[in-house]
């Protein structure tokens, strides 16, 4: 692998060749005390923020067309909003179609390590080049003040034990990754008071690992923190900090800490051009044979019903400029679990998208491996269908957070399959 043309790795790639970050993974396992992802904000230039979520496919498709624009675009990097590995299998397949269609261009993950270890070997058939692992601290008494809450599964771990358990799997990744010969880069990030005087340590740490390069990143105010109330460290104790750490291990100096949606050199900010087209790439809109949007309603007038709870869905094409009523279709009885899902796909195949009142995660992961987007809306159907079929953005005024199952009349979200 020649990391001469990766930007993160040569202070003098950073002028000539460009990366690109696609964003795939919005959730994340674990919560940091100096994050706060807020998605659609392009005027903030840090980790954890992006324009707009896509599929593996729509990722794939938007990075086809920005290869055409920004030249010498050699790397392809997956770095949230959330985390890669809290999202697996959007990530992995994202990866799997980049890497098939451009396999001259590097491939890079980055990922706080607690889910890394059940995909290694997927990783490593991948051809990933290096994975960057943010190794905040090595003592869990000194974690517990970095991380508000550790997920594993369905358990929710807070203070010492969360902390431990995190350095646990980080250690484990790292081992796996350096088994499997993959190059890996440690970010931490630095803050005053909190982990400055504790760098070192994980710096020495890491290298035992078998590390490659370290990362200190510093601390950035970011509103609505618990650390906000935190100053950004002045440059020379980040210097003085790096000489400390250079010690035991290769030391970057240049991170521009990037959104997880960046494109280009290192440093530069998306272009309007960029941000443009990222926003269509994720726009749910008709494709192929998919040319029409099925909708959870009581009334066929109102987005008013739950998908767990909705006895028929109401099928609308888009004719002669107008919204048409084609179909009514019965959805699967409540109960089978994900084979419900499965089913209602395989009932829609000709619908691009679903708006329902409110819907769990479950049959938004099923439907969207058939390529079928469900939103959640309250609102008249021609509201939010008209948009979709013409290529416009739904009103945000109208959109509800899917994957939270709501109760409806019928779905007290106890066991039918929706949550």
């Amino acid at each position: 692998m020649d990391f001469s043309k990766h930007p993160c790795f040569s202070a003098e790639a950073r002028h000539t060749t460009g990366r690109i970050h696609l964003p795939v993974a919005p959730k994340c396992n674990i919560q940091c005390n100096f994050c706060n992802r807020k998605y659609d904000c392009v005027n903030e230039s840090r980790p954890g923020v992006t324009s707009t979520i896509l599929s593996p496919e729509q990722a794939v498709s938007y990075l086809r067309e920005v290869d055409k624009k920004v030249p010498n675009l050699a790397v392809i990097g997956i770095a949230g909003p959330g985390d890669p590995f809290a999202n697996p299998e959007e990530t992995l397949k994202t990866m799997e179609l980049a890497g098939a269609e451009f396999p001259e261009k590097i491939l890079c993950l980055a990922t706080n390590g607690l889910g890394l270890p059940e995909y290694i070997d997927r990783l490593a058939a991948l051809n990933i080049s290096h994975v960057t692992i943010t190794l905040n601290a090595v003592d869990p008494e000194i974690g517990a003040n970095i991380y508000s809450w550790v997920r594993w599964g369905s358990r929710v771990m807070r203070g010492v034990e969360g902390a431990a358990f995190l350095l646990e799997r980080q250690t484990f990744a790292i081992k796996l990754l350096k088994e499997k010969d993959i190059t890996v880069k440690i970010n931490t990030v630095i803050i005053p008071g909190v982990n400055d005087e504790h760098a070192e340590e994980v710096a020495r740490y890491a290298a035992d690992l078998g590390a490659d390069v370290q990362n200190c990143i510093p601390l950035m105010h970011v509103e609505d923190t618990a650390f906000e109330g935190i100053a950004t460290p002045e440059a020379g104790d980040m210097q003085a900090l790096r000489f400390r750490t250079g010690k035991h291990l290769k030391q970057m100096s240049h991170c521009a800490r990037c959104r997880a949606d960046a494109v280009g050199k290192l440093g530069e900010a998306n272009t309007a051009e960029i941000e443009s087209m990222l926003a269509e790439a994720g726009r749910t809109k008709p494709s192929g044979e998919r040319t029409k949007i099925a909708v959870a309603s009581r009334e066929g007038l109102f987005v008013n019903c739950h998908v767990g709870e909705a006895s028929q869905l109401w099928i609308f094409e888009y004719t002669n400029n107008r919204l048409e009523l084609v179909d009514r279709r019965a959805t699967p009885i409540p109960g089978g679990g994900d084979e419900r899902w499965h089913t209602l796909a395989q009932t829609i195949p000709d619908c691009f998208a679903l708006l329902a009142s409110g819907c769990g995660n479950s049959p938004i992961k099923i439907l969207g491996d058939y390529g079928i987007r469900i939103l959640a809306l309250e609102c008249m159907i021609k509201d939010a269908a008209l948009p979709l079929f013409e290529g416009k953005p739904i009103p945000k005024m109208l959109e509800k957070k899917a994957g939270h199952c709501g109760a409806g009349t019928q779905c007290g979200g106890t066991g039918t399959g929706c949550a």
